[in-house]
């Protein structure tokens, strides 16, 4: 085979899944392949493009410039292969049944809409019953099928994809900002009320540290466990709040009070039992998905 030719798919494939599960290791459960055998596949490729598409760098593997300009058309080929696939052959609509998809409230409001009215065009004989809720034994306990995170889940039960990180920015809703008044500086923010998360609130105090912003437990009177009625409350005005971009800046009522603010990012992951091999309707659920959650962002450093 001719350097930058014609390449074996299962190359490919070997490619994407150690992009997308985030190590050779997690890659390898996910295809069921052991790791030596897919660090061979991803080899052959390399050598069957003529191109470096990682570099070592101590334990990590690191998508090289050529690697990430593969990455993003290979992974449209795959995406377009497994779309043709599926409305080739009518299997949407042939697959029947219940998924049950756990995820936050923010997002089962905000942010699965367009995919769920996806869903009912390609599969009209399943049903989506979506759990709102942010724990992550749901998937453990049975009692959903794909779960959506913003932490990677480590039970070797579990198959789990990285999606691309969405962002967080600080909102506030425009009579609470005409009231206190627009923050031009840190400074200004730090003397502002904050909407917390209950029993979490330590880590966005952390988060917001790291980035210049000096808050305490008496920047957050108000917290709240979840994220959907914490956003409420920032819009009715009792404080500033942390919120992906992808719903703050379709609120019409809510303003980014601190555009300088480079935002948070906010990791994405789905989960499924290793049931996704097996079934057709949990498979096409969780492929819908991931489909649904690919933009443009980077892609990470990859561990070993």
């Amino acid at each position: 085979m001719e350097k930058g030719g014609d390449f074996d798919w299962n190359q490919v494939r070997a490619l994407l899944a150690t992009v997308e599960a985030g190590s050779l290791s997690a890659a390898a459960r996910q295809l069921g392949l052991t790791q030596p055998t897919l660090g061979r596949q991803v080899a052959a490729l390399e050598a069957a493009l003529g191109v470096t598409l990682f570099e070592r760098l101590g334990r990590k593997l690191v998508l090289t410039q050529a690697g990430r300009e593969f990455v993003a058309p290979l992974q449209a080929m795959g995406e377009a292969a497994n779309r043709i696939s599926l409305i080739a052959s009518r299997q949407c609509h042939a697959i029947e049944g219940v998924v049950r998809v756990t995820t936050s409230d923010v997002y089962a409001v905000h942010v699965l809409p367009p995919f769920l009215t996806r869903v009912r065009e390609l599969a009209p004989n399943l049903v989506i019953d979506v759990l709102a809720s942010n724990e992550v034994e749901d998937l453990m306990r049975r009692r959903a099928d794909i779960a959506i995170r913003h932490v990677r889940p480590e039970q070797d039960e579990l198959i789990a994809r990285r999606c691309p990180d969405a962002s967080a920015r600080i909102y506030g809703s425009r009579s609470y900002l005409d009231r206190v008044g627009r923050p031009a500086s840190v400074e200004d923010l730090s003397r502002l009320d904050f909407v917390g998360v209950s029993e979490r609130n330590d880590l966005m105090i952390a988060e917001l540290a790291r980035r210049g912003i000096a808050v305490t437990d008496r920047n957050f009177p108000l917290t709240t466990g979840s994220a959907l009625v914490g956003w409420s409350w920032v819009r009715q005005g009792l404080g500033l709040g942390v919120m992906m971009e992808a719903v703050g800046s379709r609120t019409e009522d809510v303003e980014d009070a601190f555009p300088a603010f480079p935002g948070v990012p906010v990791p994405t992951w789905l989960a499924t039992h290793r049931e996704l091999r097996t079934s057709r309707r949990i498979r096409l659920v969780f492929d819908l998905l991931a489909d649904h959650f690919k933009s443009s962002s980077p892609f990470p450093s990859l561990l070993d």
